[in-house]
């Protein structure tokens, strides 16, 4: 579950990002796996969704959200779950990089 506590408050400049950002334009469904997905299926749904957030004017803010509060579903700022999970796990790692 994401991490509420973790979120900025009802500020519109710390939320105006999300209406810039190129997924809105495409279906949400490539962002988020669908039950049993798994294999190929997985790796080019992951890829299309990350060639959309490649272009995506909003990129950093959206991958700072994502980390910042730990979101465990979906490809958020061009990084998919377990690309997040592998960068919290690296950074708790002795002599590992901050996330």
């Amino acid at each position: 579950m994401t991490d509420i506590s973790r979120l900025p408050g009802a500020v519109d400049h710390e939320w105006n990002w999300q209406l810039e950002g190129a997924c809105r334009t495409v279906d949400s469904s490539i962002f988020f796996h669908p039950v049993n997905e798994r294999g190929a299926a997985a790796k080019e749904r992951e890829q299309h969704a990350k060639s959309v957030c490649a272009r995506c004017p909003v990129r950093v803010p959206c991958r700072r959200y994502a980390l910042a509060t730990r979101e465990p579903y979906g490809v958020w700022g061009g990084l998919t779950e377990e690309d997040r999970r592998a960068l919290f796990t690296d950074a708790s790692a002795p002599g590992g990089r901050a996330a």
